[in-house]
């Protein structure tokens, strides 16, 4: 089947930011939690091996923790660290490149995300930049220079172990409220060293994290980073208010070495600032000159959050406007959530304009890996 001129721009080749890919389409990281002990199994493999299989350009993987002991929120979400989970992971590369796809780990730290709740008999406290939770309420210590050299360190070492096992990249979680945002935004960082201070100051914990990625996988290794305005606590919250401030928050995260920037909003259709119908991906790539993925409910009828607070679907939407603004090379990548969480052939029927094939998005789609 020929593809249907409208979606046209999502399969042309992408090439920039050190990745070469068949088309634009990005499978966004979401979390799962069907990694028992930490361990993806073989039902993981075969779960993006099947995005690959339908035509996903890029596949990003649901967040991976770095070897820290608070760094997971949930039990069963994938480790990136210990020789099984690395095993485990590996068996995940081989089979999508098998598939013909690409696939990058996101690696995480939930900061003080992390909930004892979730770790009843665990008496490992939350950490983050001033032991704030994003309420602004005490919860732990402040983390201690020595310490935040030590996280430095395990996403080096996830992102060293990304490139051994065959990776194509690596994405740094730096959004919604986990531990690098933490460290960026003023409500959570009250810190009065070298890694607080103002908008700038704050992005040091970040900066050092991705110079320690980039030693780590050497010049030619695809590096993507991941960041957000809105916090789960707070989903008007910006670190910029401004496109000037927004410059001034980007530079030094460029300029460290981020490849591709993944622009993080919950609705891809809305202007980041006024006077401009640029999104947040559309301004990061006016800003810094390099590759930006947008994403925001792409391919569903409402924003996400509304999804499961309402506790309903989403339908399947037109996508006329996200491909005219790719088109006009607003942003140059799009990830996709959850149309394709859903439906592993979303990107294969979007393709061949089977659009009454698609499956809706619904909450159930959540308890299994399909």
């Amino acid at each position: 089947m020929s593809t249907d001129h409208t979606v046209e721009p999502l399969f042309r080749p992408f090439e920039g930011g050190k990745l070469k890919l068949a088309n634009r389409i990005v499978m966004a990281p979401m979390t799962r939690s069907f990694s028992p002990g930490g361990v993806p199994g073989a039902n993981v493999a075969q779960y993006y091996r099947r995005r690959a299989e339908h035509g996903v350009g890029l596949i990003i993987t649901e967040g991976t923790v770095i070897n820290h002991p608070a760094a997971a929120a949930d039990r069963d979400v994938p480790h990136f660290y210990g020789e099984e989970a690395l095993e485990g992971w590996a068996h995940v590369v081989r089979e999508v490149h098998e598939a013909g796809g690409k696939i990058i780990p996101q690696i995480w730290h939930v900061g003080m995300s992390r909930s004892k709740e979730k770790f009843p008999e665990s008496d490992v406290q939350p950490v983050g930049p001033s032991g704030l939770s994003g309420a602004g309420e005490k919860v732990s210590e402040p983390l201690s220079v020595e310490e935040i050299r030590g996280l430095i360190n395990g996403y080096a070492q996830a992102a060293a172990d990304a490139k051994r096992i065959g990776f194509d990249g690596v994405e740094i979680h730096g959004a919604h409220g986990y531990l690098i945002d933490q460290f960026f935004w003023d409500k959570t960082n009250k810190r009065e060293d070298e890694y607080g201070g103002d908008l700038v100051g704050r992005t040091r914990f970040a900066v050092e994290v991705i110079e320690a990625v980039r030693q780590a996988v050497g010049p030619d290794f695809p590096i993507v980073f991941r960041f957000s305005q809105w916090k789960p606590e707070d989903y008007t919250a910006k670190l910029a208010q401004t496109p000037e401030e927004l410059e001034l928050f980007l530079a030094p995260l460029s300029a460290a070495g981020v490849d591709i920037f993944h622009s993080s909003t919950r609705r891809f259709w809305e202007p980041e600032f006024e006077g401009s119908s640029l999104n947040l991906a559309g301004w990061t790539q006016k800003i810094t000159g390099k590759p930006a993925i947008t994403v925001g409910s792409v391919g569903l009828d409402s924003e996400f959050t509304s999804l499961f607070t309402e506790g309903r679907g989403g339908q399947n939407a037109s996508l006329e406007q996200l491909t005219e603004r790719l088109e006009k090379g607003e942003f140059d990548l799009v990830a996709v959530g959850r149309a394709l969480l859903t439906d592993a052939a979303w990107a294969e029927k979007i393709r061949e304009a089977r659009t009454e094939d698609l499956q809706p998005f619904t909450r159930e789609s959540l308890g299994s890996l399909s």
